[in-house]
């Protein structure tokens, strides 16, 4: 706001000025005013805009309503991590009216997002995207990075000797001596294609794409696909390796690893002869879902149209079982009891089979079927079940989250591996199919927020974290060296009782 001033703008005196003078400058001095209302004085060019609260409380409002439509651990978040909305989106409020600046504000978001103790509850404020240019098959471009497979631990367990394989770049690996008994070493930094770029590199050889050239999603797709085989190949070769060097126990190293894709339960499957149970699932009901519902009802119809009478009736009725969850994720269901800590009248999630799919565990009737990762996700790639048939111990800690504890709570739940470390970061199911972002109308900030939930054979929500069966004080101020110690004095204790799950058939807690 522009104040009059007589003396700075007119030069007035209190002597010796007549009345048309004064009105002339009267005149002036309200067409300057008019004037600087739309425009700044030249000395405020370039000044930064003022902090202003409403558009980020305006934008607060707008994360409430996606977490009361989309929000999949919404119940989870009041009942079990015990916090209250009202006051938890009150202390935003607050904190937002006395924020000065818009990095104060984004804090303040950021505090919220933290305070839900979801991993996969987060806002991103970068700068959006401004340029079209189309997208190439760069692998840095395409998201592959190094840096995304975390920092391993095992490999600096004390006497810890690595093998020399030409497929340890992808899955490190050594042995180590454990009392009596030799113990191989597997690290699995990621269970997505995307940190390892290096074979990234050998898929566009491969596939005779140049890196400049254009690369779409189909494209991307394509790459994606001959890296996750390569992957279930290596796999498979380093526990062979290390099979045939007397590797008596097999520890996986999952610390640090921070998810990935259903990968994760193809690899499970290859390291125990168990058939294997997936979690069940649970879905946010709305139109995300209910469009991929409508998708895979469509899928199974199709492939039901070829398959032989006994496949087709099998399809068929997955497809009603299919069509019966979209009706589910059609109906809404009002979360706003959740902001007075009651619980909804009606189910909060929908009811979306398996992580693995519309079956649990594989089985003989869907192999070498054109149509088995319909009902099975797993089937997309071709692993071999019980690749490792030993004694199996998962290394995890407080950086192992997302996919990465999928993994180990599927070996866990089904009594097939002794988990050893420190509780996992809690981030469960994530997003599926893109997930639903929801982009901040004036910050442009975009709020992501999980539309999954996985839920363990006790009925737990596995957003709670991997309690290890054996607990190791991990920190995460220690480095991987510090941790690597601390994991060496417990591991004579893992290694007897993973012999001894494996003779007994399950885990002692």
């Amino acid at each position: 706001m522009h104040r009059f001033r007589s003396e700075g703008l007119l030069g007035l005196r209190s002597s010796g000025i007549s009345i048309c003078s004064l009105v002339a400058a009267l005149l002036v001095c309200s067409l300057h005013d008019a004037a600087s209302a739309e425009s700044p004085p030249a000395s405020a060019a370039g000044a930064a805009t003022p902090y202003d609260a409403r558009p980020w409380l305006a934008d607060l409002e707008q994360t409430r309503t996606a977490l009361a439509d989309r929000y999949a651990n919404l119940e989870w978040v009041v009942f079990e991590h015990e916090t209250n909305l009202a006051l938890l989106f009150a202390d935003t409020k607050l904190r937002v009216n006395s924020a000065a600046t818009s990095t104060e504000a984004r804090a303040a978001f950021d505090r919220l997002a933290r305070q839900l103790g979801d991993g996969h509850v987060r806002f991103r404020w970068q700068e959006q995207a401004t340029d079209n240019q189309r997208p190439t098959a760069d692998c840095k471009g395409l998201g592959y990075d190094a840096v995304k497979s975390g920092v391993p631990v095992a490999a600096y367990l004390p006497g810890y000797a690595p093998l020399a394989n030409p497929h340890d770049a992808v899955f490190p690996a050594g042995m180590i001596r454990v009392g009596a008994h030799r113990v191989g070493v597997v690290r699995i930094g990621l269970f997505a294609p995307q940190g390892i770029p290096s074979l990234c590199t050998a898929a566009l050889d491969a596939l005779q794409l140049e890196a400049a050239a254009p690369c779409d999603d189909a494209c991307a797709d394509r790459i994606e696909a001959w890296v996750s085989a390569r992957m279930t190949a290596d796999l498979v070769r380093e526990v062979r390796s290390l099979r045939a060097r007397g590797a008596e126990v097999l520890l996986i190293d999952i610390a640090n690893n921070g998810g990935g894709t259903e990968w994760a339960e193809a690899a499970a499957r290859m390291l125990s002869p168990i058939r294997l149970k997936s979690e069940h699932v649970g879905f946010v009901r709305g139109a995300h879902w209910a469009g991929a519902l409508s998708a895979q009802e469509a899928g199974l119809r199709t492939a039901a149209t070829t398959a032989d009478a006994a496949d087709r009736a099998f399809l068929l009725s997955m497809a009603s079982q299919v069509a019966a969850r979209h009706e589910e994720a059609a109906t809404p269901c009002d979360a706003e009891p959740f902001w007075r800590g009651e619980r909804p009248a009606c189910p909060w999630l929908g009811d979306s089979w398996f992580s693995s799919g519309a079956i649990d565990s594989d089985t003989p009737r869907i192999h070498g079927k054109p149509w088995a990762s319909l009902v099975f996700t797993p089937a997309k790639f071709e692993y071999e079940a019980g690749a490792w048939r030993g004694p199996l111990i998962v290394l995890v800690n407080g950086s192992t989250g997302s996919a990465a504890e999928e993994f180990a709570a599927i070996l866990q739940d089904n009594r097939a591996a002794l988990v050893l470390g420190a509780p996992t970061v809690g981030a469960g199911c994530g997003h599926t199919d893109g997930g639903t972002p929801t982009v901040l109308e004036n910050s442009g900030g975009v709020l992501e927020l999980p539309d999954c939930a996985r839920f363990r054979a006790d009925g737990s929500n596995e957003v709670m974290g991997v309690e290890p069966d054996l607990l190791v004080g991990l920190r995460a101020a220690d480095g991987p060296h510090r941790q690597a110690l601390r994991v060496a004095a417990a591991l004579p204790e893992a290694v007897n009782r993973a012999l001894r799950l494996r003779n007994a058939g399950r885990v002692h807690h």
